[in-house]
């Protein structure tokens, strides 16, 4: 006997358990993450530390931008469970990298690749999608104004590089009061050869502002040959360009197969003329260096090269400048970055991204400009990110440079439209931001709602930001992004919450009105919920109905003098007998489940059924009704009768 009574109480506390589960996976459908935690939490007190609850209390703390706890909950799960679902291995990625703890995200990170070795996120294959190359060309959620310089000639005009207040860039146009001579242009396309220029630039309103082009203010730096893609240091003392490879610096020199290669020379500012000029050692008359580019702290110079040994027809290089201005050795940037093909034009921003050109990876056609993150000291996963249109086209994308601090920047294209050969574009990124705001609205009046807590959330239901509407009810979402996807969720207490889905348009600045009507769950004198229901023939609660009465918990908690009284109703079919008995039984039921959830038991004046003595209508035994009619008499009711005042 004893056995069989240990066998019945432990399938009870199952199945109570495994309803108080439900419970909270309901309240984490809905976004009501700390009700859900709360659940969570008590499931796992009394013994329940399977992997849908650690990661579940996980996710609440995840969706809530509590980095901290969801990391330590995902920590339990994932080293807990070897067979745990890799997704929650990544999250617990995410969260640790949010922490700084980059050596235990890298343990991590290779955990994750050997379970889910086709990840994307770790590792971007190349893959002929017709929907990737759509998704390259479109420009949508791609907020850039971009518009053809004016100081764009009908030769070619390339390369652009900032420093204060001056914009340098390469050009086959004529030098000023010079005459073409056709002896002195380059056979190639029978235009001059490039030379370096600057211009005067500011901002305005996101657009570069161009005036005052010549020549570079130096007598050794352009010659009749080429001369191009320019890079300064931080402390604007030091210029690197490319030029011909050029003997005394008068003659080309050619290697044995008739080609000029390029070479990579350095100068110095000297009473604000660049001078001292310095051919790298790195250079060699049997191959091409160009492009040079130098890390935010100028202490690497990035280059292209064809220099033997190489992967493909170019590949993009980098070499130690060190602390007395001599180099290292250059090393090639690996097979990450390059290809077969041609990578040119590197260029690194002030976080340390590099961007560049090739005609390989995933790719419009010709050159196209790309993004890595290949360079950071931290980073586990790197990426290679077409930068799609506007900056790239079917044309010869490159020249890319970019200002962060001004989110402004340059690059160079052949595209159809142009002015010349090569021409430069500048463009200025901006945020697309929308405004939602809108009036908290008691559902049964109509009229505002003070104090009512707003939730912005992603569409997976992360927070993203909690406003609380003012004494008129208003509230306000500011700087929206625009063309995506988010729920907002209104909640205040005892009243039952409202949750709209909106999407926001592509157009900047769009104000969105949005009213939120909340229920209230007092009415004159008595909590009202949605019906509760209970299996034909029984009284247990189910975790739909329990879901119901955490909004009776709610209510009494928020008021801890109210007392109450419950009531239980059927309908008109079955003996009468056997009605009153069912409903007393489900009213007794109710009230235990709100014992189990904290309520006193002096809170409860008495919980009673009535079977069908109390219909709402004429459906009595002998009267046809419809479903709907009989559902109007099962009913449960919460009739306060002391401990609260309007």
């Amino acid at each position: 006997m004893k056995k069989l009574l240990f066998i019945l109480t432990f399938t009870s506390f199952a199945f109570v358990l495994n309803a108080q589960v439900k419970v909270a996976d309901n309240f984490f459908k809905d976004y009501a993450y700390i009700q859900a935690t709360e659940l969570y939490l008590e499931v796992l007190k009394k013994g329940d530390t399977t992997a849908h609850i650690l990661t579940r209390i996980g996710d609440c703390y995840y969706n809530n931008s509590n980095v901290k706890s969801a990391s330590l909950w995902y920590k339990k799960a994932v080293n807990k469970y070897d067979d745990i679902n890799p997704e929650y291995i990544y999250k617990y990625i995410q969260t640790l990298r949010s922490l700084n703890q980059y050596t235990e995200a890298k343990k991590w990170t290779e955990i994750f690749k050997e379970r889910k070795k086709n990840d994307k996120r770790l590792k971007e294959e190349d893959v002929f999608d017709i929907e990737k190359f759509e998704a390259l060309e479109s420009t949508d959620r791609v907020y850039v104004n971009y518009k053809n310089l004016e100081l764009n000639t009908e030769y070619s005009d390339f390369g652009s590089f900032e420093k204060d207040g001056l914009l340098y860039f390469a050009s086959t146009r004529a030098k000023e009061n010079t005459e073409l001579d056709e002896k002195k242009l380059y056979q190639w396309n029978k235009e001059p050869f490039l030379n370096i220029y600057q211009a005067n630039v500011k901002i305005e309103e996101l657009e570069k502002i161009i005036s005052d082009t010549d020549l570079i203010n130096s007598n050794s730096i352009n010659s009749d040959f080429h001369e191009a893609s320019v890079t300064i240091t931080n402390d604007g003392k030091t210029i690197y360009f490319t030029r011909d490879n050029l003997r005394k610096g008068k003659k080309v020199n050619y290697d044995k197969g008739g080609t000029s290669n390029l070479r990579i020379y350095r100068a110095k500012l000297n009473d604000g003329t660049w001078s001292d000029l310095e051919d790298l050692p790195f250079n060699g008359d049997d191959f091409s260096n160009g492009s040079p580019a130098l890390s935010p702290d100028n202490k690497t110079l990035y280059f292209v090269s064809d220099r033997e040994g190489g992967i493909g027809q170019t590949d993009l290089y980098k070499v130690k400048i060190k602390n007395d201005g001599t180099f290292g050795s250059p090393q090639n940037l690996g097979d990450e970055i390059n290809t077969e093909g041609r990578e040119n034009f590197p260029y690194v921003a002030k976080d340390s991204t590099l961007y560049f050109s090739s005609d390989a990876h995933l790719n419009l056609g010709l050159l196209d400009i790309f993004e890595s993150n290949i360079l950071k000291n931290d980073t586990l996963d790197v990426y290679i990110k077409n930068l799609g249109a506007p900056y790239n086209s079917g044309y010869d994308d490159f020249a890319y440079f970019v200002d962060s601090d001004t989110n402004t920047g340059y690059f160079s294209s052949n595209r159809e439209g142009g002015k010349g050969g090569d021409d430069i574009y500048s463009f200025g990124k901006y945020e697309c931001k929308q405004i939602i705001t809108g009036i908290t609205r008691n559902k049964l009046s109509n009229d505002p709602l003070p104090k009512v807590v707003v939730k912005l959330m992603d569409e997976k239901g992360k927070v993203l930001e909690i406003q609380t509407s003012d004494k008129n009810g208003f509230y306000e979402f500011k700087d929206v992004p625009c063309d995506s996807k988010f729920i907002v969720l209104a909640e205040k207490v005892i009243y039952r919450p409202d949750q709209r889905e909106i999407n926001t348009s592509q157009v900047n600045g769009e104000e969105t009105q949005l009213d939120l009507f909340l229920s209230p769950l007092i009415i004159d004198s008595e909590i009202v919920i949605n019906p509760i229901f209970f299996d034909y023939n029984k009284s247990n609660i189910r975790p739909d109905a329990a879901y119901e009465l955490e909004n009776i918990v709610v209510v009494m908690r928020e008021h801890p003098n109210m007392i109450i009284r419950i009531e239980a109703h059927t309908d008109s079919r079955g003996r009468d007998a056997y009605n009153m008995k069912l409903s007393d039984r489900r009213a007794k039921s109710t009230r235990d489940y709100l014992f189990s959830r904290g309520i006193a038991t002096k809170r409860i004046e008495s919980a009673i059924g009535y079977g069908e003595s109390q219909l709402l209508n004429n459906c009595t035994n002998r009267v046809k009704c419809s479903e709907a009619e009989h559902q109007k008499n099962r009913r449960s009711k919460f009739i306060i009768t002391k401990g609260y005042s309007k």
